[in-house]
């Protein structure tokens, strides 16, 4: 006799459990030698299509140029990289058969395989030479294409920051453009920029040519990287984006336009991207030239557009339609109770080298930087009356005390959600020092435990109270907390967030009116986050590589620059707007992330710099953490165990290696799968 099962009973055995393995994956990753992907249990090996819903259209399928999902499915499932890794996370070759480090000289060797470039019709355009990751790096180097992982290149790669910024420099003098500060820019004949402040002091920077860059094609199957010092991460870096090859001969015939249809596209990896048709499909099918063709086993990937994903979705699954589906929170004990859907429910695989946190808006006025605006917050959130709280430690750790985690993650993860609670930005197990002691047990971050106290929010907000009517702050304060109706379960955590926090912070005085808005669906990062219309949101932050610099990059900015996140702290205190003693914490988290940035022989004393700006950043409620992912629940016939793992770059989400089987997933499958890997 079957029996209903709630939720609760079915987490039971997976999201501990689930995170657990996950962790152990995690920590093999600094192995040498992979092992192979074993089939999954039931795993039908048969020529197969997988159909799948998705909702968000992507901005570019440009993946040079692009860092989110969904513009990097492309990229992900049609281009290899030199090293990936198996189901366990330990690295092991890919388009680069073998690779050497001399620490003398800062230089990475690695030797190519024999590999072809093909069309979108699985026609051989030419082979992958050392030259198409020149070519490549070239592209995302030049700022006319306006590459948002440039900066995974510029710190490592010897000169390619004095590239990169010369290149600004001369568009800007080819241009006209007159920065913020009133800077102008001339070049003359030999190409040397001349920038001329508003006082009239000038700086000449010679012509750079892109030669000078540490990336050199040896011969058609011999890359060498010369860095500016020996980074530890160097190698998990190489599984993502800016690193990927692109045919060189392509790359100089569509130029911008390289990436915007299948027919401008080239593809080196397990599928070639056949068709695309913008908010309606597109299709990649296997490729047949490709060195590890006998590993993928799914034949056509197909993605069809669904504004209503998430209702439309589940309904397709139980009709057979697609292979896999999201079940939301709002029908998850439906399907759990039904016996013609529980076994269909299992989860997403965990990630481990990703985090949640709650960011504020420092900068919620309009800001022009050279090559972004900043629209900053809308009149009816009063913005000025925001300026003067966010000003206020008392403030922010009024809320860095009142914000209670588990709330917010038992929307997803009603039992077990202890598990995925951080008290850090960077989650457990993503480094370890030279003593295998975890990097959140490094340096200042060791001290640190859950913040969620009653008592202590209300004592910070009263000291708030006194020193903002002071200051000519109006209560409540109105705090905009917008959403991506896209994400499952958002709007859900919005909503138990402003009840749990206003319970807190609302006894006894009107403190804070915290607004929920709804973004749109599409494009939610470049018109909510990346334009500041907001005052507090949750953020979303995957690590890029194996090493602790990659968890500054949404909180440090360098002098003048917009950042790489866009969280704007140091601008709003160059725009005046972050004042006194928070403009002072601010640019001391910035110093102490640049003493960091420095230390790179002794890894220890690195991961411990690191680790003091974090706390530092964390302790003064600059940030506020929340959490790690919750995997959601789905429906799929994946088996998703057998596929590429690492806590960095692309690889989990590929599909080569995995099979799709004749049923629907259960969790007690899921759990054999994810044992038995």
């Amino acid at each position: 006799m079957r029996h209903s099962i709630s939720r609760r009973q079915f987490l039971k055995g997976s999201g501990a459990a689930a995170l657990s393995a996950a962790a152990a994956g995690l920590l093999s990753s600094c192995g040498g030698s992979s092992a192979s992907n074993g089939g999954g249990a039931g795993a039908s090996g048969s020529s197969s299509t997988y159909t799948v819903l998705y909702s968000r259209q992507p901005a570019t399928l440009n993946y040079l140029v692009c860092s989110a999902d969904p513009d990097l499915y492309h990229g992900t499932q049609c281009i290899d990289t030199l090293v990936e890794y198996d189901n366990r996370g330990k690295i092991r070759e890919g388009l680069a058969t073998a690779w050497e480090w001399d620490a003398d000289s800062l230089t990475w060797t690695f030797h190519l395989r024999d590999e072809n470039w093909v069309d979108c019709n699985g026609e051989v355009l030419g082979p992958v030479t050392a030259q198409d990751f020149v070519d490549a790096l070239a592209y995302v180097l030049n700022p006319d294409y306006a590459s948002s992982t440039a900066s995974l290149v510029t710190p490592y790669v010897a000169g390619a920051d004095d590239y990169y910024n010369y290149c600004v420099y001369r568009n800007n003098a080819n241009n006209g453009t007159v920065a913020e500060d009133g800077t102008t820019y001339a070049i003359d004949a030999n190409g040397t920029v001349t920038a001329t402040a508003a006082d009239g002091t000038a700086t000449e920077y010679p012509a750079v040519d892109f030669d000078t860059v540490g990336v050199k094609a040896v011969d058609e199957h011999t890359l060498t990287y010369t860095l500016n010092f020996d980074f530890p991460g160097f190698l998990s870096l190489l599984s993502y984006a800016p690193y990927e090859p692109a045919y060189g001969p392509l790359l100089e015939e569509f130029a911008d336009q390289f990436c915007t249809s299948a027919e401008t596209a080239c593809s080196c990896g397990a599928f070639y991207l056949a068709e695309y048709t913008p908010l309606e499909n597109w299709v990649m099918k296997k490729n047949p030239e490709n060195y590890d063709a006998d590993s993928v086993y799914i034949d056509t990937v197909r993605y069809i557009y669904n504004q209503e994903e998430l209702i439309s979705g589940p309904e397709m699954v139980k009709r057979g339609e697609i292979d896999q589906a999201t079940i939301s929170s709002d029908i998850l004990d439906s399907w759990l109770a039904d016996d013609t859907t529980r076994d269909m429910v299992s989860m997403e695989r965990p990630e481990t080298g990703k985090s949640y946190f709650y960011i504020f808006n420092f900068l919620p006025y309009r800001h022009e930087f050279s090559n972004w605006t900043v629209t900053g917050v809308d009149a009816e959130y009063e913005p000025d009356n925001w300026a003067k709280a966010i000003n206020s430690t008392n403030f922010r750790k009024a809320f860095l005390y009142a914000i209670n985690p588990s709330v917010t993650l038992a929307v997803t993860a009603p039992e077990g959600y202890e598990n995925y609670k951080l008290h850090t930005i960077t989650p457990p197990s993503f480094c370890a020092n030279s003593k295998g002691v975890d990097y959140t047990e490094c340096g200042g971050l060791a001290d640190l435990s859950d913040f969620f106290d009653e008592a202590t929010a209300k004592q910070y907000r009263d000291a708030a109270v006194e020193e903002l009517t002071a200051a000519g702050v109006t209560f409540p304060i109105k705090v905009q907390y917008p959403y991506n109706p896209a994400v499952v379960d958002w709007d859900k955590q919005c909503q138990v967030f402003k009840q749990q926090v206003e319970s807190v912070l609302n006894d006894g005085f009107d403190f804070v009116n915290i607004i929920i808005t709804q973004g749109p669906s599409d494009n939610f990062l470049n018109a909510v986050r990346r334009v500041g219309a907001y005052q507090l949101m949750s953020y979303y932050w995957g690590a890029d590589y194996s090493d602790p610099e990659t968890e500054v990059y949404p909180f440090y900015q360098e002098a003048g620059d917009r950042g790489t996140c866009y969280s704007f702290l140091r601008t709003g205190v160059e725009d005046g707007i972050v004042t006194g003693e928070t403009a002072e914490l601010v640019m001391q988290y910035m110093s102490l992330v640049e003493k960091a940035k420095t230390i790179t022989e002794d890894l220890d004393a690195r991961y411990d710099a690191f680790a003091d700006a974090e706390a530092f950043l964390i302790q003064n409620a600059l940030v506020i953490p929340l959490g790690m992912p919750v995997p959601p629940y789905i429906a799929t016939r994946l088996n998703l165990w057998e596929g590429q793992y690492a806590p960095t770059g692309l690889s989990t989400n590929r599909l080569k290696g995995v099979h799709i089987l004749d049923h629907y997933v259960s969790m007690e499958e899921y759990n054999q799968n994810r044992d038995a890997r």
